[in-house]
């Protein structure tokens, strides 16, 4: 199974005055293809940070990221920001749509971003709202629209360029449990389908649902646990 990402030793540290924080503290682990994951531990333990150092919203202090086999240490902001629109998807708790763009164009917006032509991303977003169950709904608004059907849109979105890999953090932290049920059940099925996600959780129910959970404390990484376990 081909490794999509491979992190090292990775450690990041924050300075606050002369207090020092080392949010991660050696941190190594794999991204195969193919892949659930979910990142699960305490408040602080540094699940966050390490999803934004994987997704290079945030550089590390110290190590290596290596996605698709090359060292993104090297590489200039623009190329990291050519990588992030490329081969990463990103889902967030709170959604992070465009409230004044109707569903559609809040898909199409990452590819057109890309310089995709329009009428294939309208095409293609129209497709992908189909494919987490919001077919019909392509002109509402956020606004007009729970916050399950929120987050299938910016699942939608985050699929847009079809990425290598897909993060997400804390998909289902703002939702109910019906509708946190019904998100699960769509990335399981992405998952199934081929898609790799990594996820950060603080439910271990729903960390139980991946193929492979890794839970942080202090920064470092306490313990792995497959789907069989």
């Amino acid at each position: 199974m081909d490794r999509l990402m491979e992190v090292k030793n990775l450690e990041k540290i924050y300075r606050i005055g002369r207090t020092e924080v080392r949010a991660l503290d050696g941190v190594s682990l794999e991204v195969p293809e193919g892949d659930f994951i979910s990142l699960t531990g305490p408040s602080g333990a540094g699940k966050t940070t390490l999803l934004n150092c994987l997704g290079l919203i945030d550089m590390p202090t110290g190590g290596t990221i290596l996605i698709g086999g090359a060292d993104v240490s090297g590489m200039s902001d623009g190329e990291r920001a050519g990588i992030r629109l490329g081969r990463l998807g990103f889902v967030f708790q709170f959604f992070n749509l465009f409230g004044n763009m109707t569903a559609v164009e809040n898909v199409m917006a990452p590819m057109l971003m890309a310089e995709k032509e329009y009428s294939m991303a309208r095409k293609r977003a129209s497709t992908l709202l189909e494919t987490v169950g919001l077919g019909g709904r392509e002109r509402h608004r956020p606004l007009e629209m729970s916050g399950g059907e929120q987050q299938r849109v910016a699942i939608a979105r985050a699929l847009a360029n079809e990425p290598a890999i897909l993060l997400a953090d804390e998909p289902t932290g703002n939702l109910d449990s019906k509708t946190t049920e019904k998100i699960i059940e769509l990335l399981k099925e992405l998952n199934k389908n081929g898609q790799t996600i990594v996820m950060v959780t603080h439910e271990r129910h729903i960390a139980k649902r991946t193929k492979r959970e890794i839970r942080l404390f202090d920064g470092k990484i306490s313990h792995y646990m497959n789907e069989e376990d």
